[in-house]
Parts: structure tokens; C-alpha cells; sequence
């Protein structure tokens, strides 16, 4: 395994009385794209929003890249380098295109040649690049959020679902775009339900159950054991899109 960016230890987080995360361990290494999987409720996006001090844990350690970042607040953390593209995608509905992507930038205006990186993967936003984003369909709405993510150069992106509801043509444009952000070394931790992309994109997984990481390795030998599916999913990889 390479060198690790991202470390949880014993992390629990409660949301009001709720005790949802009950000692999750995890590492990410640095240029590899981490699925993070499991049954609805585990306590997968919990894990993502702790991580970005969303819902700060009160107990365990998160460090980013050898430094405790534990405790601070999620505009402290994006300043570490650090994106989300959350499950409910967190565009501005009433803010352009272009003004989504220009607040999302770490560095100033949006940087042109990696600009027109998003116009490629995403043709659409260039489209209604002057468009509010609120009258954007749900599958440019995607898109968007994940432009959101890559409009400036980060050290973690933390995606949540990016396929939930779309249609197979759309989950094929994020795809494409998800790989070149792959291909260009970037460090990935993704919850993500359609296994056919989680197989596809996926170099390391980890599992969740009940609050806590079960089972953690690679995505291929993962993929390629469908009687360890089932004994920590209750399913079969290759019988899910």
C-alpha cells in the first residue's frame, strides 16, 4: 500500500441522541480511490461528514496527511484541501453556474485550463453557464457538484453517491470524469451503491456495518469473492447496478 493521506481512529459521532458511529478505523492511501461501502444506515455518510467536520466526532482522531484535524470547523478543513460533494449535492439553486464554480474556487477566479477540463467531462455546463442553477435537471445537477469538487486542486475529495437516481447515461459522464480525476493522482474516499462503478473505479474498499468498518482491502479481491459480498452485504456485487 502507498503512503496513507487520511487516517480515522476510533471515531464516534452522535447526531442528537443518536450514537451512529461506534469506533471506525480507516485509512486511505494517498493517489487511490477508497470505496466506502456498505448497507443503508452503516454509517457511511456520517463517516464523510465527520471527516469534514460536519458532525464532529467526540471521540478518536481524524488526521489528514500526518497533521490532527480533529475538532476543526469544515471551512478550516476545505482549507486543508479538502472537498465534499455531498449526497444532496449542496449547489447554490439560485446562483448561476458560473457563480457556483466561482465560489467553490480556492484560489480566486476559476483557473482556465481546468475550467475547460470541466467543460469537456461536463459539456452541459458550459451550456447554461449563465443558467441559475436551481432550473438545472438533477443529472446537471450532479455534475455541477462534482465540478464544484474539481474546480481547484485538493489533496482529499469526499464524494457521497454521486449515481443515486441517474440514469445510466449520466452515471457514464460522471464516470468518465470520475476516472480522469483518477488518472491524474488524485486521493478519493467514495460512498457509492451502484457496485458496478464502485468495481470499476474502486483500488481499495472498506465496508461498514452497525457504526464500524468490518472489512477493509482491495476493491478487486473484493469484487472477485461473491460469498464475501453477501457475508458482509447481504448481496452479490455483480447482481447491482
Amino acid at each position: 500500500m502507498s503512503d496513507l493521506l487520511l487516517k480515522l481512529r476510533d471515531l464516534h459521532t452522535d447526531i442528537g441522541q443518536y450514537h451512529i458511529l461506534h469506533g471506525v478505523d480507516l485509512e486511505v492511501p494517498r493517489g487511490q480511490v477508497t470505496m466506502l461501502l456498505g448497507r443503508n444506515g452503516a454509517g457511511k455518510t456520517t463517516t464523510l461528514r465527520s471527516i469534514m467536520g460536519i458532525l464532529p466526532p467526540h471521540r478518536g482522531a481524524v488526521t489528514l496527511d500526518g497533521r490532527a484535524v480533529t475538532g476543526l470547523n469544515s471551512a478550516l478543513i476545505a482549507r486543508q484541501g479538502v472537498a465534499l460533494v455531498p449526497e444532496d449535492m449542496g449547489i447554490f439553486a439560485n446562483l448561476t453556474v458560473e457563480e457556483n464554480l466561482t465560489l467553490a474556487s480556492l484560489d480566486g477566479p476559476p483557473d482556465p485550463k481546468r475550467l475547460e477540463r470541466i467543460f469537456t467531462a461536463f459539456p452541459a455546463l458550459r451550456t447554461f453557464w449563465k443558467g441559475r442553477a436551481g432550473t438545472l435537471s438533477g443529472g446537471q445537477k450532479q455534475m455541477l457538484s462534482v465540478a464544484r469538487a474539481m474546480i481547484s486542486e485538493r489533496r482529499l475529495y469526499l464524494i457521497d453517491e454521486p449515481s443515486k437516481g441517474l440514469a445510466p447515461a449520466i452515471v457514464s459522464t460522471l464516470a468518465k470524469a470520475l476516472r480522469e480525476l483518477k488518472s491524474e493522482g488524485a486521493t478519493i474516499l467514495m460512498v457509492e451503491q451502484n457496485f458496478r462503478l464502485a468495481k470499476a473505479l474502486g483500488d481499495r474498499a472498506a465496508v461498514m456495518d452497525n457504526g464500524r468498518v468490518i472489512w477493509s482491502g482491495a476493491m478487486a479481491d473484493l469484487a472477485s469473492a461473491p460469498d464475501l459480498q453477501s457475508r458482509l452485504m447481504g448481496l452479490s456485487l455483480e447482481d447491482h447496478t
